[in-house]
């Protein structure tokens, strides 16, 4: 018997003539999440992956593991023969040890016979196995319908004998569908938008925008932390950090007060459109949710779309805030989030935003100003980081 991690991958089953791209990807990425951990190999039986490790590293394998898109479950299991009285061995271990671990007294045998030659079909290997547990092992019971715990048994290749299905964020493995540039501000809600299209495929890298000396160098720490969170889900990440603290000033001083927001906006997205354009990203990724905050009106987002002309994705748009911060606590941005530190848009903020823009007007407050001129000075100057 051998111990090893089962890996069910949902979505990638479904990808017939390009399965073996997302595949390829996806062990890459299981690679970059357990290096410096002790395996012996990665392999692929028939729609699962498996890992041959040791026991003492497990724990901390699947808790890496969990954090790979495009991982359905991961369960610690045990590889044994193909013949029944192998499959009974290991099962009658594998409900040992799940004892010793939980409290329970009730279980149930769950068999996939993927290799339909194996001459004993899958019910009666589960009434064969259950019946071998009971006879051995006292103070467990079976129940069909509401089990303590269950046992699943997979007969492939070779038979693989798990009773945890530790459960993954699904998805699909980051790099399958392109490159994004994520808006990524110190708030709660823009790492959650770059983590769920990370989790749809998209290598994700980010722009944050700052104005230093207005802002804190705290405050551009705090965005970095974020970063590297995320990049726990996403593989490495770049950060490009944009001071635009004199388009600012230009703004206050030649455009209409009610504007500031929607404009400085504006600013941000042909910014981080630029830089898009010149990493070879697909698309432009923000935070935005209908109706949050005055700029993320119907109008004001048409307003600030219309500044661009690449995808800009907006996967939180109908997002309540409390789904949001669910989802930062449980990837654990939610406390970097909430520190104090002020950001960009906090600064020459408008005591009456104007909540129903039109584009006509937002374009004739932009003619007093050098719009291209500044968006250049502003790329020139930025920094870049890799988190």
């Amino acid at each position: 018997m051998e111990r090893l991690i089962s890996i069910s991958v949902g979505e990638l089953i479904l990808k017939g003539g390009n399965r073996r791209f997302f595949e390829d990807k996806l062990i890459s990425r299981i690679k970059r999440a357990i290096r410096g951990l002790d395996y012996d190999g990665i392999y692929n039986e028939q729609g699962k992956i498996y890992i041959e490790a040791s026991k003492d590293v497990l724990d901390e394998m699947i808790d890496r593991l969990r954090k790979v898109f495009g991982l359905v479950y991961i369960s610690p299991c045990i590889k044994t023969k193909k013949d029944m009285d192998s499959i009974e061995e290991a099962a009658i271990k594998a409900m040992d040890e799940k004892m010793a671990k939980d409290n329970i007294r009730t279980f149930k045998v769950v068999t996939n016979r993927a290799d339909k030659g194996f001459p004993v079909q899958s019910p009666e290997v589960s009434r064969r196995v259950g019946a071998a547990i009971l006879k051995n092992m006292d103070g467990l019971s079976v129940d069909l319908h509401n089990p303590d715990a269950y046992l699943y048994i997979d007969i492939r290749q070779d038979c693989y004998i798990y009773t945890d299905r530790i459960q993954g964020y699904g998805g699909l493995p980051v790099g399958t569908s392109g490159k994004g540039l994520l808006l990524l501000s110190g708030g709660i809600d823009s790492s959650v938008a770059g983590f769920l299209m990370a989790k749809r495929g998209l290598e994700i890298s980010g722009v944050h925008f700052h104005s230093y000396p207005f802002t804190s160098e705290r405050a551009e720490e705090k965005v970095k932390n974020l970063a590297r969170v995320l990049s726990i889900y996403t593989g490495e990440l770049k950060l490009y950090s944009v001071n635009i603290l004199k388009i600012q000033k230009e703004l206050n001083a030649k455009c209409p007060e009610k504007e500031m927001t929607i404009l400085s906006r504006r600013f941000m997205m042909r910014i981080a459109e630029r830089i898009a354009a010149e990493n070879g990203m697909d698309a432009l990724i923000t935070g935005e949710s209908l109706g949050q905050v005055a700029s993320q009106t119907m109008e004001g987002l048409t307003a600030t779309g219309d500044s661009v002309d690449k995808l800009v994705i907006r996967p939180l748009i109908g997002f309540d805030k409390t789904d949001i911060i669910d989802i930062a606590r449980d990837i654990e941005t939610y406390d970097i989030s909430i520190l104090p530190y002020d950001d960009c848009c906090t600064l020459f903020l408008p005591k009456h935003p104007v909540t129903k823009p039109r584009i006509e007007d937002i374009e004739n407050s932009e003619r007093a100003i050098d719009v291209e001129g500044l968006v250049d000075e502003a790329i020139s100057t930025m920094k870049i980081y890799t988190c």
